[in-house]
């Protein structure tokens, strides 16, 4: 028994010596390895710098101690942690590292940017915290040109590592920048509950903040100002951050699409500013956030940037409009939502219920609901105001093609703008009439044009339904006054179109209904219009509108009032009795007639039938013209000029009214 026993203690001693023994070795293997990623820092102009390296390779864990580093960059990326402990550490081969959890102490992160802005923020967290860790081993960084560059670089190792969840305790930070020799700022932010869970294959679960707080102050030239912010929570859901270093590093004539997050949301916010303005917003959510990054640039953006203090170039400028361009273009927003915003200035609040929109290609469909404002002449609300298919990135182009100090833009360049949105829209409008106290109502007015030759869109329908006070200053509305009508009500539709195939221009629906005068209804139609009809060189428009006919012309006229504020007006300006009026205006009709029944046939029953709609209110005046033969509309509009009774002998002309 007693051998057996000494053999046994002699076996504990042999393996705890043994233990001891290896523990040394994977010590100085591990210091080794550290050393070695360390000394490619620094071979890469770099600084980096760590303290003692302890090993427990009972409880499997590593921790490092007084790390430092820094790249060369001009703006330089800095590192420093009191301590890095990884605990259960595995190698299952030399490319892959693993550890049960990786706890982080005092980490202090700073980024900078230098050229148009230098600019610098520092993340400090007292603990950071990684469970269930995988990553590749021996990983050596390269040397980083910018903060962006290390940015990319971290992005890009995502794509090799799995962890359940990562989590950073009371996390601050401080940024500060100089945009211009008279322009700077600084600033403090805390963040409260990060975590980043489910991280695999590069993709992130769920990014959350619980809360963040702000103070940010600005000197501009002489102007301070203390801005301070708070939000209450954050979050986004299935991050791909492949595709976020694509971003930053886009490879060229690789036009796909990638997803980065599938939503982002933020909670309240409330921002206030030293200079009298509090904003508020309830809260955010976007949808199908991507980029097709080869379309992006944002690289070359930043670095055309001009240095701090200097001004870009009208060429310079122009590039940079065109990169921003470039950068619309290839962002893409499936559904953006602001909801609940108000905003406290010293000029009075303003609240929106919300704010929509997308953005696709460069072109955005935008949306501002719930506006409830107060201006000096009294509360402003509108219900909605929606811009369609806004063309972003097309009208920085156009923008940058107008980037010469001093020369007007040519008709064309002004022209080309209206390719930038395909319509607008507007609901729910009530705001003050002037001073008077009184209001007007939009209930919709709905604009929308397109089928573009050139820069001269071919197709427009307006569609308005409003109420108006009338207005007392204007002596042409004086009549609808002293008629008893103190508002308007109008209600229009118009439409246009042009149809390239036939070479025919109509003017079709053409509807307007003033409320309690008249209501009437038209019809236009033009043949043989060409294309060079559409260009925005006058000479060339005029001589392509040569080629122009007249096509049938109608109108539709039902009086709802008009007519008896016509003699109404007439019987006072002369001081007689209304049926002597109406008799005086029938006569006047009558008479100017005569002319038009002497050129044209049907010149006679057309007076006739214009004179029963005045003599019987109510009625419904139907006049058609219809050219006896070929008529250029220029030559007709001139005839018009010297000789109207000839121009009209060029219709078949047929009137009637209900009588």
């Amino acid at each position: 028994m007693m051998k057996i026993l000494l053999g046994l203690v002699a076996a504990v001693v042999v393996a705890t010596g043994g233990f001891f023994g290896f523990e040394l070795y994977a010590q100085h293997r591990i210091a080794s390895e550290i050393d070695t990623a360390f000394a490619q820092i620094r071979a890469a102009g770099g600084k980096a710098s760590h303290g003692p390296i302890s090993f427990d390779l009972l409880k499997r864990t590593v921790t490092i101690a007084d790390i430092a580093t820094e790249t060369a960059a001009q703006a330089p990326v800095s590192v420093k942690i009191a301590t890095i402990t990884a605990s259960g550490v595995g190698q299952a081969d030399p490319t892959r590292f693993s550890a049960d959890s990786i706890d982080v102490s005092n980490a202090e992160i700073g980024v900078g940017m230098s050229g148009a802005m230098n600019l610098r923020v520092v993340y400090k967290s007292p603990r950071i915290s990684v469970r269930d860790f995988s990553g590749p081993a021996g990983v050596k960084p390269p040397a980083f040109e910018s903060g962006v560059d290390a940015i990319r670089f971290g992005l890009e190792q995502f794509a090799h590592i799995t962890a359940s969840s990562v989590t950073a305790e009371g996390m601050t930070g401080t940024v500060n920048f100089v945009a211009a020799p008279d322009v700077s700022g600084k600033g403090d932010f805390s963040y409260s509950g990060v975590a980043m869970e489910g991280i695999k294959d590069g993709k992130i679960a769920s990014v959350r903040v619980d809360g963040v707080n702000f103070t940010f102050t600005t000197q501009a030239a002489d102007k301070a100002d203390k801005r301070t912010g708070k939000l209450e929570s954050a979050a986004s859901y299935d991050v791909d951050t492949a595709a976020l270093a694509a971003i930053l590093n886009p490879q060229p004539g690789d036009d796909h699409y990638v997803r980065a997050y599938r939503q982002a949301t933020m909670g309240a916010y409330t921002f206030t500013s030293a200079q009298g303005v509090r904003a508020h917003i309830d809260g955010v959510t976007i949808d199908d956030v991507g980029a097709r990054p080869a379309r992006m640039q944002l690289a070359a953006l930043l670095a055309m940037l001009p240095a701090a203090g200097s001004q870009p170039t009208p060429a310079e400028a122009r590039k940079m409009m065109e990169k921003v361009a470039g950068l619309y273009e290839g962002l893409h927003l499936g559904n953006a939502e602001i909801r609940g915003m108000s905003v406290e200035t010293p000029q009075g609040p303003l609240k929106l219920s919300a704010i929509r929109y997308n953005l696709d290609d460069g072109k955005a469909d935008f949306a501002i609901e719930g506006v409830d404002a107060n201006t000096p002449a009294g509360p402003f609300k509108m219900g909605r105001l929606a811009l369609k298919s806004f063309d972003i990135a097309g009208m920085m182009r156009q923008f940058a093609q107008l980037a010469t100090p001093g020369q007007p833009p040519s008709p064309a360049e002004a022209l080309a703008l209206l390719r930038a949105l395909e319509g607008i829209e507007v609901k729910g409008v009530v705001a003050p009439f002037k001073t008077t106290g009184k209001q007007v109502t939009i209930d919709t007015v709905s604009l929308n044009w397109g089928q573009f030759v050139g820069v001269i869109p071919t197709q427009a329908h307006l569609v308005a339904k409003m109420v108006s006070p009338v207005d007392a200053t204007d002596a042409n509305q004086k009549p609808l006054l002293d008629g008893g009508l103190d508002t308007l009500a109008v209600d229009l539709d118009l439409g246009a179109a042009w149809t390239e195939a036939s070479g025919n221009f109509a003017l079709s629906p053409a509807a307007i209904d003033i409320g309690n005068l008249v209501k009437a209804s038209a019809g236009v139609s033009l043949a043989h219009v060409p294309r060079g009809v559409f260009s925005p060189e006058l000479p060339q428009a005029m001589q392509n509108a040569a080629q122009v006919e007249i096509g049938t012309l109608e109108l539709n006229l039902h009086d709802a009032g008009a007519v008896d504020m016509l003699v109404a007006q007439f019987a006072r300006s002369h001081n007689v009795g209304r049926d002597a009026a109406r008799a005086a205006i029938v006569d006047n009709i009558k008479a100017s007639g005569q002319q038009i029944a002497g050129a044209t046939p049907e010149g006679t029953a057309a007076v006739e039938a214009i004179s029963r709609f005045v003599e019987t209110p109510g009625q419904t005046l139907l006049i058609r013209l219809t050219p006896r033969a070929k008529a250029p509309v220029l030559q007709l509009l001139q005839l018009l000029k010297t000789d109207p009774a000839s121009a009209l002998a060029e219709f078949k002309i047929e009137a009637s009214t209900g009588l």
